[in-house]
């Protein structure tokens, strides 16, 4: 019989990892003294020298475990063969959690104000919709793997780095997940033009989600379906919405002074 705390311990430790690919995303990790880079992963085929160079000195510097791959055991960890240039490394973020672990833990939290990301297929959509939340009255991102932008280099750059120290919590799918917060106390808030709410009066009777949708279509009708209510955004001059992003900022900070 397996350990059982020590397996638990060790599943949550990964689930708390992001595995970032390419050798200037890379480089730049190992360069961040405040980062906890836990593995460097490297393909054989790599030629020596130039940025590798610096990546393997910096590794050796940090006492970074330095692991060597086939090109194709290097494209399943990097999970992105075509564009991982023959690197990856693991980076511990502490501020990652699975949704399951952040709820069984509610009680004992004050007032919530969480972000759900239903379809950001735009990197850089997700990348300033995340650096907005993390320096916000936002306590946590719920980020479904589906129908998302897979969180990699471009989210990382668009982030300003925050994404590593963000409060994310990752799922498979939104709207199950959006069902767990309901049972566990949230309230499921949409943004819609013809809501008749503003998101400047609205006041949550506790625990609260905002749900982001698609760039282009909205929130899915299958999200949709488990919200309790509508809010908008009062526009002036025919203008009809925002980017997602700054709709992200308008919420972060909708509260701000009451935090």
């Amino acid at each position: 019989m397996p350990d059982r705390p020590a397996y638990a311990e060790r599943k949550a430790f990964f689930k708390r990892m992001l595995t970032v690919y390419g050798r200037k995303p890379v480089l730049e990790a190992l360069q961040d003294r405040s980062l906890n880079c836990h593995a460097l992963h490297l393909a054989d085929s790599n030629r020596e020298g130039g940025v590798l160079a610096d990546i393997v000195r910096l590794a050796q510097q940090r006492a970074v475990p330095v692991h060597h791959h086939s090109r194709v055991e290097l494209a399943r960890i990097s999970r992105n063969g075509r564009q991982d240039q023959g690197v990856a490394a693991d980076i511990l973020c502490p501020g990652f959690r699975s949704l399951e672990d952040y709820l069984g833990q509610l009680q004992a939290l004050p007032r919530q104000r969480l972000l759900a990301l239903d379809g950001i297929s735009n990197p850089q959509n997700l990348g300033m919709i995340i650096r907005s939340a993390a320096a916000g009255a936002i306590d946590g991102i719920v980020c479904a793997r589906r129908g998302n932008a897979a969180l990699g280099p471009l989210v990382i750059k668009a982030s300003a780095g925050t994404l590593y120290r963000a409060p994310l919590m990752q799922c498979e799918s939104l709207a199950p997940a959006l069902q767990q917060c309901r049972r566990a106390g949230f309230e499921v808030c949409t943004l819609r033009a013809d809501a008749a709410c503003s998101l400047f009066q609205f006041q949550p009777r506790g625990h609260c989600i905002y749900v982001l949708g698609n760039e282009t279509e909205g929130v899915s009708a299958v999200v949709e379906a488990e919200a309790d209510r509508a809010l908008n955004i009062p526009m002036r001059n025919g203008v009809e919405s925002l980017n997602v992003a700054v709709t992200a900022s308008l919420i972060a900070f909708a509260d701000y002074l009451d935090r």
